[in-house]
């Protein structure tokens, strides 16, 4: 064999295994790193000491000022407006109760790949992109996600665009979405004041409150339909958009340093605001039917799969599961830092978050109701309109300073807003500096923030609400379920679980539980196809506020908006198995050379062997995957050499790291 052969040998063939060999994978990247000292010096043979030289090849990876800032920027970036506006509604939409039931089952899910996911970044200390050298053929994961955190968070900051709106107007002596214009009112629709008491008017169905006409004619301009096309930006919302993105690339231009000083505002300053808020609420007239409004199930509702994947879809939203950002922070951590406390102090804050601003909301919409005398059901406005509508009509009908409680519940939005953003935001800078490291982190922070701006202008047009919805939909749900799917299948069956456990062995010095072993093997990955699957079978067209079925045209958009994110794992992985060096090397080496030309069946089965070792190498970690500091990966490696006394299968034990391999 060639001197380049076996360099190439050794570049693609680590962790090389057959079906008939059984041989523990490390055993063989030893070898092969055995051989690369070898050949090392060679001249030309392309092959450098990785255990020498990666401290210099690689530029030193941030790291968090301490371990506060981390966890404070996982709690952050965790629980946003999602928590806030979008679980009240979405419980609300699916049973109440009873869709706190499998929102709760399923937390059994998000939270262990929220764990997983920290794992990843932490053991690889890279991006959501380069974490898949674990398994290079579904490189196109991290993009996919990559193109699905950007498509959120696009509309995530117009979200936070309308959160400083309406807290520049709340600091009027007369709170804007109170009083009712002339203009507001038609043949068809009657406005009546959000303030003051309601009783005696003379309010019809077609009657709207000053709150709803504000947002939707004043706000928005919200168009009738599609007919007119999107038409022009709303400049204070653009302007409003502008100052989001200033924010942001303030947040993100140095990396970890700023964003985790920022972290402690951002994620301690909106609880304090919610216990206010919480303790206004429940002292309120009504707030008790409210609140019972809010935990009271719809039994019929807990057997349908649209509550379910709603479930799901809110879990992964909410905790940012399958995004990128959870494995992006991790990666900036200590190898050996704790983050099983971590995941499980994120999970639970993410969750009791929800649970507690649910609480929060309903006991003041229950005062809302109360107050004007209409059936909680009524003055619950879905969507955007809960936050926007709702909730600020009935803080109008507080007795003291309401403009100081809107004034405090719009700066909640926004700092929870910012968290969120600046969390998904990092994903995608971070996975651009890994590819074009030689560019200043601070001019891909730029770029990314004008692109997106400007991409955000389409939700601040008339129609840009409805194309925020189809975005919401395919981008920020449907995507993320189909790649956790790819994600949980691929490195639990194709990477192995036991060696997810044995590397969670040498990192954090612990085995796992048998809980985590069946539910990321078998539980997760079960359940999640089953969801999913019944959810399309009875998938109905999306529907606009007022019950407009969307066009076929602007739906079509949706599903190729999940194309472009989805097909990214396979046009990704024929690329990688197409560049993939092969350990049968050349033409010589296959034999083609001594095939005459009337042999076209033998060439052709060559050829096939050729591509199938490539397709095998590329199901294979590559030589980048692993600890990143050079005495890491040399110690991980020996790890991985201990001989075994018992067999390596799904639900067996690890052998005890010995102490001359910590890290002193």
């Amino acid at each position: 064999m060639s001197l380049s052969s076996k360099s190439a040998g050794y570049a693609n063939g680590a962790f090389e295994y057959s079906v008939d060999d059984k041989r523990n994978s490390c055993e063989l990247e030893s070898k092969r790193h055995s051989n690369s000292t070898d050949t090392s010096t060679s001249v030309g043979s392309g092959v450098p000491n990785v255990l020498d030289t990666e401290g210099d090849q690689q530029p030193q990876r941030e790291n968090w000022g301490n371990p506060a800032e981390f966890l404070l920027s996982c709690i952050s970036m965790s629980v946003g407006l999602g928590n806030i506006s979008r679980f009240p509604y979405i419980t609300d939409a699916n049973g109440g109760g009873a869709f706190l039931i499998p929102y709760l089952i399923v937390f059994f899910i998000g939270r262990p790949l929220y764990f997983l996911e920290m794992i990843l970044g932490q053991f690889s200390r890279e991006g959501s992109v380069k974490v898949w050298e674990v398994i290079p053929i579904v490189k196109g994961i991290g993009y996919g996600q990559a193109l699905a955190t950007w498509y959120v968070v696009t509309y995530y900051c117009v979200l936070m665009a309308l959160a400083f709106f309406y807290l520049f107007s709340s600091f009027q002596a007369v709170l804007p979405w109170t009083v009712c214009k002339a203009e507001w009112s038609t043949n068809e629709t009657a406005c009546y004041n959000s303030s003051g008491n309601l009783t005696g008017l003379d309010i019809t169905n077609t009657s709207k409150s000053s709150a709803e006409l504000f947002f939707y004619k004043d706000v928005l301009k919200l168009a009738e339909n599609f007919d007119d096309g999107l038409g022009l930006p709303e400049w204070r919302l653009s302007l409003c958009l502008l100052l989001c993105w200033i924010l942001i690339f303030a947040t993100l231009a140095k990396g970890v340093s700023s964003s985790g000083k920022v972290a402690y505002f951002t994620a301690l300053f909106p609880y304090a605001v919610l216990i206010t808020l919480l303790i206004r609420g429940v002292t309120l007239p009504g707030a008790s039917e409210g609140i019972l409004y809010f935990v009271t199930p719809q039994w019929e509702k807990i057997a349908t799969a649209e509550v379910w994947y709603a479930a799901v879809t809110q879990c992964f939203f909410s905790l940012s599961v399958g995004f990128g950002p959870i494995i992006t922070f991790s990666s900036y951590n200590p190898f050996r830092h704790p983050v099983y406390r971590d995941s499980t102090i994120v999970s639970l804050a993410d969750t009791g978050t929800s649970i507690l601003a649910g609480i929060t909301i309903f006991s003041i919409l229950g005062n809302l109701a109360y107050e004007s005398g209409k059936p909680i059901e009524e003055v619950v406005k879905g969507g955007t309109g809960l936050a926007f509508i709702s909730y600020p009509e009935a803080i109008s009908k507080f007795d003291a300073v309401p403009q100081l409680f809107a004034v405090l519940f719009f700066l909640m939005l926004i700092t929870l807003a910012i968290g969120s953003a600046a969390g998904l935001t990092s994903c995608v800078i971070t996975i651009l500096c890994d590819d074009f490291p030689s560019v200043k982190r601070w001019i891909i922070t730029a770029v990314v923030s004008v692109v997106s701006f400007f991409i955000g202008l389409i939700y601040v047009t008339p129609a840009g609400p409805y194309v925020l919805d189809l975005v919401d939909y395919f981008g920020g749900g449907f995507i993320i379920y189909v790649l956790v799917i790819v994600q949980t299948i691929a490195l639990c069956w194709i990477y192995g679980l036991h060696k997810i456990l044995r590397d969670v062995r040498f990192m954090l010095d612990f085995g796992l539980g048998i809980y985590w072993k069946y539910t990321w093997c078998i539980f997760i990955p079960i359940a999640l196809l089953v969801i999913f699957i019944y959810a399309m079978v009875s998938y109905m067209p999306m529907r606009t506020g007022d019950g407009q079925v969307y066009p076929s045209g602007v739906s079509a958009i949706g599903w190729i908006l999940a194309a472009i994110a989805i097909l990214q794992i396979p046009c990704w992985g024929i690329y990688v198995v197409y560049k993939q060096k092969s350990t049968i090397m050349d033409a010589q080496m296959l034999g083609l050379s001594n095939i005459n030309s009337s042999s076209s069946w033998a060439r052709l089965e060559k050829r096939r062997k050729y591509l199938v070792d490539k397709f095998w190498i590329s199901l294979r970690p590559s030589l980048e995957w692993g600890p990143k500091d050079p005495e890491l990966k040399r110690r991980w490696i020996e790890y991985c050499k201990i001989p075994k006394s018992f067999n390596w299968k799904l639900f067996l034990p690890h052998p005890k790291i010995p102490v001359w391999m910590k890290k002193r």
